[in-house]
């Protein structure tokens, strides 16, 4: 394109004595070209959208990762702290279960089974 903003061709007058731009072969595809290359502008321009959408997205979706994993680890010392306090206080009961003293434990009866028949039904 000129200085002046018009396309390569060449300028005759028609007619009514009016200047009429006439395009070359070549105008036609730098026309061409132009189209084409808007057309891919666009598409580039749709791609890079589309991209940071998923870019979000996956952000998104980490944050809510990030804090789920929070919370599961709050749990977990939650219940790790419940089975210390539980253990102990299995520990402090032992010695006073009357269960865990009787002649029943001269039987070769496994630990588990006498700890079951120790809590309630």
């Amino acid at each position: 394109m000129s200085e002046n903003g018009i396309s390569s061709g060449f300028l005759h007058r028609n007619a009514d004595n009016l200047l009429v731009l006439q395009k070359s072969e070549s105008s036609e595809d730098d026309d061409r070209k132009l189209k084409r290359r808007e057309k891919n502008r666009v598409a580039a321009q749709r791609s890079r959208k589309k991209q940071t959408q998923k870019a979000d997205e996956l952000h998104e979706e980490f944050e809510c990762l990030e804090q789920e994993n929070s919370l599961l680890r709050k749990e977990v010392q939650t219940l790790r702290e419940e089975q210390r306090r539980l253990t102990e206080a299995l520990k402090a009961h032992e010695p006073l279960c009357p269960i865990m003293h009787c002649a029943i434990n001269l039987v070769s009866i496994p630990r588990s089974e006498i700890m079951a028949s120790c809590l309630p039904r």
